[in-house]
């Protein structure tokens, strides 16, 4: 293996050497991922849709080749998996702008020893005025990002609360469960986006172990 190519579609093939290395936590975990990516309330169709948007946060090119593949074999249309990728791409962006009310009270030396507060969120709009085109022009992404279009607004909300659940952010999470809610998104529905999210952003490490196996052979 040239130690330059740290990326093939080969070395996912690895995998299954952890089923020899640790065989009851990687069992348990492919149960695990197997209920979290199957058919419940939501259709695997959207299950898949969810877990491409959380590849893309995660960044793991093994997950999202994986998951892509599976999620074509859904009937996934390619409109429909760029609509879930703006999705992410917009909460991914949207968590460091949300994370940006923070910087603002550490800057004002705010003394609250409460570090997330709801109402923190509302100096969001404070960015439009030190950085105004910018932050109109990141406003417009995002609404145009969460729009209905070949994914329904429900939909868009749902792959919003698992990336959200994947950046960590709590204004976003509060935001788009909110949101989702709004939307007629069941509480059984969002529970079965979040368990996605899950097993998408424990799935990035596992998938990454077999780096972890080159370079130990190495």
């Amino acid at each position: 293996m040239s130690k330059e190519e740290l990326y093939k579609k080969s070395y996912f093939n690895r995998i299954g050497e952890l089923n020899d290395l640790v065989p009851d936590v990687f069992k348990a975990f492919m149960n695990f991922d197997r209920l979290a990516l199957a058919e419940g309330k939501l259709t695997k169709k959207l299950k898949e849709l969810i877990a491409i948007a959380v590849a893309h946060t995660t960044g793991c090119p093994y997950c999202i080749e994986l998951h892509v593949k599976q999620g074509k074999s859904k009937d996934i249309s390619k409109e429909e998996m760029s609509e879930a990728i703006m999705v992410a791409t917009a909460l991914k962006a949207g968590s460091a702008l949300a994370h940006g009310v923070n910087a603002l009270n550490a800057y004002d030396q705010n003394e609250d020893e409460e570090l997330y507060k709801a109402s923190y969120f509302n100096r969001i709009k404070e960015f439009s005025k030190l950085n105004g085109e910018v932050f109109k022009s990141f406003v417009d992404f995002d609404g145009k990002a969460m729009k209905e279009s070949t994914l329904s607004v429900k939909e868009k909300e749902l792959i919003a609360v698992a990336v959200a659940h994947t950046t960590g952010c709590p204004y976003c999470i509060a935001d788009h469960t909110k949101r989702a809610k709004r939307a007629n998104a069941t509480k059984e529905e969002l529970a079965e986006s979040i368990m996605v999210a899950t097993a998408l952003k424990a799935g990035s490490a596992l998938a990454h172990s077999v780096n972890a196996l080159n370079a130990y052979d190495s």
